[in-house]
Formats: C-alpha cells, sequence, structure tokens
C-alpha cells in the first residue's frame, strides 16, 4: 500500500441566520471585478507580480480571498495560452455575472459544529463583515465535514461561494491526510480503459491466468449530442452578433458535461471495485493534440474530448476506494490484434465499432478490444509476459441518459459470442455478424 491524499468536493445549501444576504452578493460583485481586473491588466501587458500585488491591495475583500480569485484567474489565462493553438478562446476580458468567491478555510470561511450536531458557517466578504449559519445538505456529505473538522487525518480545504439554482452554495473541499491506496505493481486484476468520444470501455484481466475476466462498455451519447447543440447556438449566436448569452450558454454545457462525466465516472468506479485488487490502466493521451489532423471540423470535435477531465474523475474516485492507476503508450491499442499469436496491425481492422483483423479473421467490439490492448499493453511496461489470448467474454454494453443507466433495445438478431477457435480461425462464418450483448452493469 501507498499513501495518498485524495480530495473530495462536497456541495451545501447556506441557511442565513445572521447577517444580510446582500453582503454575499457584494462579495461576490468584488470577487467579479477582482477577476475582471487581473484580465484587463494581462491583456495590457503588466507583469503578473506587478498586477498581482496592485489587485490584491485595492481589493476590498478579506486579502487571503484576493489572491486566491488572483491565482485562479491566472490559472485561467494559462490554460488558454496552453491551448489557444487548438482554437481556444481568450477568457472573456469582462464577465458580467457574479463571480465566485474563492476562500480558504478560516480564512475567508470558517466552519464548526455546535451541541445539537449542526455543522455552522462563517463567511467573511470583507474584513469583519460576516454572514453566519447554518449549512445544508447530503447527510453523508454533512458527516465527512465532521469527521474533517475533528480528526487529524482530515484538512478542510479550499470553499467558493456562489448564487444557483435560486439559493447560496458553499462548495468546499475535505482532504484524507492518512489515505492509503493499492501499489499498481502488487495489482491481481488489470482493468484497461478506452475512452472514446462516446463511450467508454473497460475489460478487467486476471493477472496471473491472463483471462478476461469481464467488459462493458459504458456509452453516454448525450454528452455528444449536448456539445453539438450548444456549439451549433453559439455559432448561430455569434454570426448574428448575438453574445451577451453566450457566456450563460456556455455555463450550460460545462455544467451539463460535468455532471455526465461525474456519473459516468461513478459508474466506472462501481464496475472495477468488484474485482480483487484490481489497477486501472489509462492510454497516455497528453501529446495526442500534436498528433491529431483529421481536418478542421473532426480536429474541433476530438481537440475539445474531455479525456483528462473523466480520467481524473476516474482516478480519484477510484484512489477514495484505495484503487491505483497507472498509464500506458497508446499506440496501435485501436489498430493492433489482441491475439498473441497474430498481433497484426493496421487501420483497415477497425471499421467504426467494429475490429476485425486481416490476417486471422478476429473479430470484436471495437472500443471494448482496444481495452484489451491497454491491459496487454501494461502487462508489457511491467516486463511481463502477455498471457495467450485465444477467445473474449461477450461484450456487455451500458447506455447512461441524462436520466441515468438503461437497457438498450436490441434490434440485430440473434447473439453470437465473440473470440476465436483456439486454432486461430474465426469463431463466426464471414457472413454472421457478432452481436453485442446489451445489458446493464452489475451495481
Amino acid at each position: 500500500m501507498q499513501d495518498s491524499e485524495p480530495t473530495h468536493t462536497l456541495l451545501f445549501g447556506l441557511t442565513l441566520h445572521e447577517g444580510r444576504s446582500e453582503n454575499l452578493h457584494e462579495g461576490c460583485l468584488e470577487a467579479r471585478r477582482v477577476r475582471n481586473e487581473v484580465n484587463r491588466l494581462d491583456d495590457e501587458g503588466w507583469d503578473w507580480n506587478d498586477i498581482h500585488d496592485t489587485v490584491v491591495d485595492n481589493a476590498t475583500l478579506v486579502k487571503n480571498t484576493t489572491q486566491l480569485l488572483v491565482q485562479k484567474a491566472f490559472k485561467e489565462i494559462e490554460t488558454y495560452h496552453a491551448n489557444k493553438d487548438d482554437g481556444w478562446s481568450r477568457p472573456f476580458p469582462y464577465i458580467h455575472e457574479p463571480y465566485p468567491m474563492r476562500m480558504n478555510h478560516n480564512e475567508g470561511y470558517a466552519l464548526t459544529v455546535d451541541d445539537s450536531g449542526d455543522v455552522r458557517f462563517r463567511v467573511s466578504c470583507k474584513p469583519y463583515n460576516y454572514v453566519k449559519g447554518v449549512l445544508r445538505g447530503n447527510p453523508d456529505h454533512l458527516e465527512r465535514v465532521k469527521n474533517a473538522l475533528t480528526s487529524e487525518a482530515w484538512r478542510v480545504g479550499v470553499a467558493e461561494l456562489v448564487y444557483k439554482h435560486d439559493e447560496w452554495q458553499l462548495h468546499m473541499t475535505v482532504t484524507h491526510k492518512q489515505h492509503t491506496v493499492g501499489v499498481p505493481e502488487e495489482a491481481d486484476t488489470v482493468v484497461g480503459v478506452d475512452i472514446n468520444e462516446d463511450c467508454v470501455a473497460l475489460a478487467a484481466m486476471n493477472r496471473t491466468t491472463g483471462d478476461v475476466l469481464d467488459s462493458v462498455v459504458i456509452e453516454y451519447p448525450d454528452i455528444k449530442r449536448v456539445r453539438h447543440e450548444y456549439f451549433t447556438k453559439r455559432k448561430r449566436m455569434q454570426k448574428v452578433g448575438q453574445t451577451a448569452f453566450e457566456t450563460v450558454v456556455r455555463t450550460e454545457e460545462r455544467d451539463f458535461v460535468h455532471d455526465q462525466l461525474h456519473k459516468v465516472s461513478r459508474d466506472v468506479t462501481r464496475w472495477v471495485s468488484q474485482f480483487n485488487d484490481p489497477v486501472i490502466v489509462f492510454e497516455d493521451l497528453k501529446d495526442m493534440r500534436e498528433s491529431i489532423n483529421y481536418g478542421t471540423r473532426m480536429n474541433r470535435r476530438l481537440h475539445s474530448l474531455p479525456f483528462a477531465a473523466l480520467r481524473d474523475m476516474v482516478t480519484y474516485k477510484a484512489t477514495w476506494n484505495g484503487v491505483p492507476s497507472d498509464d500506458v503508450k497508446p499506440e496501435y491499442t485501436s489498430q493492433r490484434c489482441p491475439r498473441t499469436d497474430c498481433l497484426h496491425k493496421g487501420r483497415a481492422n477497425r471499421h467504426r465499432k467494429r475490429f476485425k483483423c486481416k490476417k486471422c479473421g478476429f473479430q470484436d467490439h471495437a472500443d471494448r478490444k482496444a481495452a484489451v490492448c491497454v491491459a496487454q499493453e501494461w502487462f508489457t511496461k511491467q516486463n511481463e509476459n502477455v498471457p495467450s489470448l485465444e477467445t473474449l467474454p461477450r461484450v456487455k454494453k451500458v447506455r447512461r441518459t441524462a436520466s441515468g443507466l438503461c437497457e438498450e433495445a436490441d434490434s440485430h438478431g440473434p447473439i453470437f459470442g465473440s473470440g476465436v477457435h483456439r486454432h486461430g480461425t474465426s469463431a463466426q462464418g464471414e457472413s454472421q455478424v457478432r452481436e453485442e450483448l446489451k445489458t446493464v452493469a452489475p451495481t
């Protein structure tokens, strides 16, 4: 086992008992001014050290809160410079809506547990200007906050004050300082992960026998569909010059995608946790943008995919369960035949969601096959023999909609097993199309 410090973000509504809600609104307006001022001065070419000192000295918020807001604004600018070659727009120089106040515990805000067991908050919008009340929210989250306040093993972190869904909310982080996570090299089960535009495929392999214990393809078509709808909205708004609500549209899109990715990551973590001492293996896609050039439209779609966001969510949720993660090189995982007696590579092997090796005739769901190859790459990374692979279990396919997981309709006729015979010939005739078994992942 190895030490880790996983962080969990918790959301609470605020019930105000002392102070005025207008003070919170004024604080968020001042946070907006700080953020806009940082962007204005950066656009004028100021040195960042001078921007920091000037903005902090002239803000009316608690000093530590202003410093966090300046750091957040700098981070937005850094993200833009890191991705501007991919067509990312510069942060809006001026935003009109209130901006979240970002605060450190015992600086801009403080939490305590009273005798009745309620978690009380104090938010300092300005020095000696307090708003006090009680947190309300998920009982499990409230219990986690209480543990963080009373145990030395926990740390209460940064919080953001936001006005959302007609109420004031506090989004805060808690960190477990003494959490232990398994060591990847000591895992018994290797779970390969293949993240795509519309689904994530998982394949679990036994490290000793090399058997594929189970596999699943979790689809999330709503993310692709909704992102395209919002992109179309923004383009039409820009075409007619109606950009006043562009920020609102971007925020709605971001919130929807973020919510869906959290749900998908929970499904992934729940599925992985059923195996004995697993390690989650991802493809290392940090340099993916430099190698993609499929035309303007396809580049935009692929460059903006939330690969990293989904990976980060899965990683930190798995860490809470003590499950480690690792990565491997992604070369040819989508093109290579997984049969150890073949290993043929070629773009022609894959057509959309179907993989058929042009050399040995092996057929499988293309994304599930890629997840198997990711797991095999991990064996190679560990300098271990890649287990001989002859057959694969049937594919379980799950579709996540906005309302949750659902069983997908089967419209393709009979179900055939995937894989190959031990002599290496195709398990089905060429006229037979392997059918994916569509079912709901175990809960």
